[in-house]
């Protein structure tokens, strides 16, 4: 269902109205639409900024330029009053003192108001778990709350900021995350702090265009909405994509098997055999998977009292039981290759809560407990294991919602609108290439920073 009050709002004369009257004017947002090219920031105005002894200048530097931006430093000659940026970059690594946290305001307080339309704003800092020292630990965590309310200032122009916590030894890991968060394939993830570890080997290449060419992806529950815009993104990047979903989806999941030039493999998850029959597909047409996507779900609502211990056990079934028990037999099989992605659909209700959700958030909060604990015990063999939590995002299931609570969703966020399956499928994405190879144990939301769970 469209959203009306985003297409008046793009009205000059309306829009004007709407602010007058104190209510949302959602901006809209910029969207990558084709595969990911080379020079991925190509033209782009971005200013650089670092603060004291900060660890991360060069490869910042180098990966600016190999993508094509046209960047310059801070203390380069001071940009005109008309000159306007397309991203802010900040390196606060190095920030030891409480009194350092000045450098922020003096990089961002000139320069933040000639942002453009949709720019992006990317902050680095250090794991506060690393400092050497109380102080320098909580300089650090301040900065996640310095990103967090610049993005709730600035989302109501399409503006997005992250940040991005770098471990020590890690710096040279972050091109592929700066590639993703500074353009428009990140446009519904605002306010998210991200952690790049050291941990664990990388790929020997980390090649940007058909990042997964060669790769093989599982992608569960692919028959529509956001499992269908996975599978369509990972085949767009190369990979060759199994399209897992129930027997009862078989017309629309040949359609995007059609789509993808992928596999079918239509079973329910929930069948006693389904882990192995799944092994078995795998292993023997391919020899193995590199990315699992584990987006399968359903959803039974109703408040605790009312709800039937088949609505709680169906939910847990799907949504948790089917991973764990999927994911052992691969473990088991030892089938995902070495460097391979397996990643989680969570849900801002499995961070948050939601009333009459007990049982999906409960099933979303185990998710982000597998996807900690399996990221620690993969990443000796440089598998990274993630969660994407999408929030409120356009599809049949939030069309069929009452409109008041509809237009609730859409509007309590920075970014006052809803998501797109693509959006979604654009972070999954990400999360499965090479150049994701230091993130792992992290849960990213793709919720235009809901205040849910904030």
């Amino acid at each position: 269902m469209s959203d009306v009050l985003l297409q008046l709002a793009q009205q000059r004369s309306v829009r004007r109205l709407l602010k007058t009257a104190g209510l949302p004017a959602p901006q809209a947002l910029a969207r990558a639409d084709a595969p990911y090219v080379e020079r991925m920031l190509r033209a782009r105005n971005i200013l650089f900024g670092a603060g004291p002894n900060a660890s991360a200048v060069t490869d910042i530097v180098t990966t600016l330029e190999a993508a094509g931006a046209n960047w310059q430093q801070e203390d380069a000659p001071q940009p005109t009053v008309d000159t306007r940026f397309d991203a802010l970059v900040f390196d606060a690594t190095g920030l030891e003192e409480a009194a350092d946290l000045r450098r922020l305001y003096d990089f961002f307080h000139p320069v933040v108001r000639s942002l453009n339309v949709n720019a992006r704003i990317v902050v680095l800092a250090r794991v506060p778990q690393t400092a050497m020292t109380v102080a320098a630990a909580a300089t650090a965590r301040a900065v996640e709350g310095f990103v967090r309310s610049l993005a709730k200032e600035t989302g109501r122009y399409g503006v997005t900021a992250n940040l991005l916590y770098v471990e020590p030894g890690a710096a040279h890991r972050v091109a592929g995350p700066l590639y993703f968060f500074l353009s428009d394939y990140s446009t519904f993830i605002d306010g998210q702090a991200v952690t790049i570890t050291a941990a664990g080997p990388a790929p020997d290449t980390t090649p940007v265009v058909q990042a997964l060419q060669g790769k093989v992806a599982l992608v569960t529950g692919a028959a529509q909405g956001i499992g269908a815009a996975t599978a369509c993104r990972l085949a767009a990047e190369g990979a060759h994509v199994v399209c897992l979903d129930r027997p009862q989806a078989a017309t629309a999941l040949d359609n995007v098997v059609a789509d993808t030039n992928g596999t079918t493999l239509a079973l329910d998850i929930t069948a006693a055999q389904a882990p192995q029959a799944i092994v078995d597909c795998l292993q023997s047409r391919f020899g193995g998977v590199d990315i699992v996507v584990h987006n399968a779900g359903v959803t039974r609502d109703k408040t605790l009292g009312k709800m039937s211990a088949a609505h709680w056990d169906q939910v847990l079934a799907v949504n948790l039981q089917a991973i764990l028990a999927i994911d052992a037999a691969m473990a088991a099989a030892r089938l995902i290759n070495d460097h391979g992605r397996i990643i989680g659909l969570c849900s801002i209700g499995g961070i948050a809560g939601n009333a009459g959700q007990t049982n999906y958030a409960t099933t979303k909060a185990g998710l982000i407990g597998f996807v900690q604990r399996r990221g620690a015990q993969a990443r000796d063999r440089g598998i990274c294991v993630n969660a994407v939590a999408p929030g409120f995002i356009e599809t049949d299931m939030t069309a069929a919602m009452p409109v008041l609570l509809r237009q609730a969703g859409r509007r309590l966020a920075s970014l006052s609108q809803g998501g797109r399956p693509r959006d979604v499928a654009e972070a999954v994405t990400f999360l499965a290439t090479p150049g994701a190879a230091g993130i792992s144990g992290n849960v990213i939301r793709v919720c235009g920073q809901s205040l849910l769970g904030a």
